[in-house]
């Protein structure tokens, strides 16, 4: 078996270690104000923008390559109903006795409920794929190595675009989501793990005071 290929490292400027720090700042400056909202305005985002954000997700590194992901953006109005409609059902059911007391108090903080106006409010809803399995030209199965840590890296790197061009998100995942596999047509290798709402907050938008504290840096970061 022949070898792997390789090309040259096509290299950044180099830049000093004062830079660096000045632009790992500023990153945390900004990546300091994103906040999840559940108050979107109706504005329409361009589609060119949403292209651009998956496309920044889709540079994740990937366990052997393999890009396990695939990303449903939805702005059909008709879908993002049926969206709400069954992801709803499964929140009710949720919040009338399918999640353990203690799950439901440590969400009252945030003050959530079974109500999910955003699935349709937000100009657009992109739900994250992972391919459990891929399939050759044949339709046969190709074996995935490191899907959950492969698409939550995507996913994170996809939050991050949308925040930096200017949009805002709201991660929901409602339990099961099989019926998002079923609504958007997806093949039978691929799980749905999540609905990112995305677009612009409305003008009377609030965030939980409880989800603007985070940790401080001592609290998540050992070094040795």
């Amino acid at each position: 078996m022949a070898g792997p290929t390789h090309t040259p490292l096509q290299m950044r400027a180099h830049v000093t270690d004062e830079e660096m720090l000045s632009r790992a700042q500023n990153y945390y400056a900004d990546m300091a104000t994103r906040r999840t909202i559940r108050e979107f305005d109706t504005k329409p985002v361009p589609q060119s923008v949403i292209d651009a954000c998956v496309a920044a997700a889709g540079t994740a590194p990937s366990g052997a390559n393999q890009q396990p992901w695939h990303f449903v953006a939805v702005r059909d109005p008709g879908v993002k109903k049926q969206i709400r409609a069954a992801a709803e059902e499964e929140e009710r059911k949720f919040y009338a006795g399918g999640a353990s007391q203690e799950w439901l108090d440590a969400l009252a903080p945030i003050g959530t409920d079974a109500d999910k106006p955003h699935l349709e409010d937000a100009p657009w809803l992109i739900v994250v794929f992972a391919q459990r399995y891929g399939l050759d030209s044949d339709g046969g199965r190709v074996k995935h190595y490191y899907v959950p840590e492969s698409v939550g890296i995507a996913t994170g790197m996809l939050i991050t675009a949308l925040h930096v061009s200017g949009l805002a998100t709201l991660t929901h995942t409602p339990n099961p989501m099989g019926f998002l596999r079923e609504l958007l047509e997806r093949p039978d290798n691929e799980k749905a793990t999540m609905i990112i709402a995305v677009g612009h907050p409305s003008s009377d938008a609030t965030v939980p005071e409880m989800a603007k504290i985070k940790k401080p840096l001592d609290g998540i970061l050992t070094v040795r």
